[in-house]
């Protein structure tokens, strides 16, 4: 019988039903996160139960934002994109609603698992997933299985310090960190300091020709390659998985390549660097995955 799956983001929820190696049936749901964490578990509710009219599935796999104590199956902890969403005990609710036995995990950690199984990452034993988009997410693949740490939130690889001189933990914790530079969000917000047009990240691959902004794009990418180099340092990976749409870009891979290798001591450069193979899938493929 078939898995029903969710991919619970801070913009939508995605949703489908896995069988047979499959996906089907996948729709895209404003998530409406502003609205709150108690929202956001009812516009779950209502996907699943809109999917249950209409079709079988004997077991619910769920990737959320946030991190999360999989063996509970509780969000213990979310920013304020969802607000009231730590300490959901999300996978008690569904479960209790449907009847079928349910799994959740982080989305970061979920897409991981997705490329271990079904994509870049598939035969692989050590190797770790980053994903670029508002902040910078992480997961790490030791031994052929997700390494969680004590409480389930490894890989949080946007707090690494870059900038030590940007720190203020008075006015952010996040200040400093890698996510402040290397993320879309980032990436963007420079953009837009240079000309107000350039408010997302396919304007400014449009104009890539443009010398400011290929320079732009240039210092953006050497702050992807200043984490990624302590990262690889730190953990020795066979491979590297990098996600984000804005890994789509032809550019982007390339120059992470061409920057990344000479700053990389000798013994390390093995690493293959590799585009995430899902897309936004992952997430999805994560969760079916986690209820085998």
């Amino acid at each position: 019988m078939a898995t029903m799956v969710l991919d619970i983001g801070g913009t939508a929820i995605k949703s489908g039903l896995f069988d047979g190696g499959t996906l089907s049936d996948i729709r895209e749901t404003p998530t409406e996160a502003g609205m709150g964490g108690g929202h956001v578990v009812q516009r779950a509710k209502d996907i699943i139960d809109s999917y249950r009219q209409r079709c079988s599935f004997d077991r619910i796999g769920i990737s959320t934002a946030g991190q999360v104590d999989p063996v509970r199956g509780q969000i213990i902890y979310a920013n304020e994109n969802i607000p009231g969403y730590t300490g959901t005990r999300l996978g008690e609710i569904i479960t209790q609603a449907f009847h079928v036995p349910t799994a959740v995990e982080n989305d970061v950690n979920a897409a991981a698992i997705g490329e271990s199984v079904f994509g870049a990452g598939k035969g692989r034993k050590e190797f770790v997933c980053l994903t670029y988009g508002t902040g910078v997410g992480g997961a790490i693949f030791a031994g052929g299985r997700l390494y969680s740490g004590c409480s389930y939130s490894a890989g949080e690889f946007g707090a690494v310090i870059t900038h030590p001189e940007d720190r203020d933990i008075g006015s952010d914790m996040f200040s400093g960190c890698y996510e402040k530079y290397a993320s879309v969000t980032a990436l963007v917000k420079n953009a837009v300091q240079m000309d107000p047009a350039l408010d997302n990240g396919r304007k400014i691959f449009g104009r890539l020709d443009e010398p400011e902004v290929r320079a732009l794009v240039d210092r953006w990418v050497m702050e992807i390659v200043y984490g990624l180099t302590s990262i690889i340092h730190m953990l020795n990976p066979e491979c590297v998985i990098l996600g984000g749409g804005i890994m789509e870009q032809p550019y982007v891979l390339e120059q992470l390549r061409e920057k990344l290798y000479p700053n990389i001591m000798s013994s390390f450069r093995h690493v293959q660097i590799e585009k995430a193979a899902l897309g936004n899938r992952a997430g999805m493929l994560g969760a079916a995955a986690l209820t085998r």
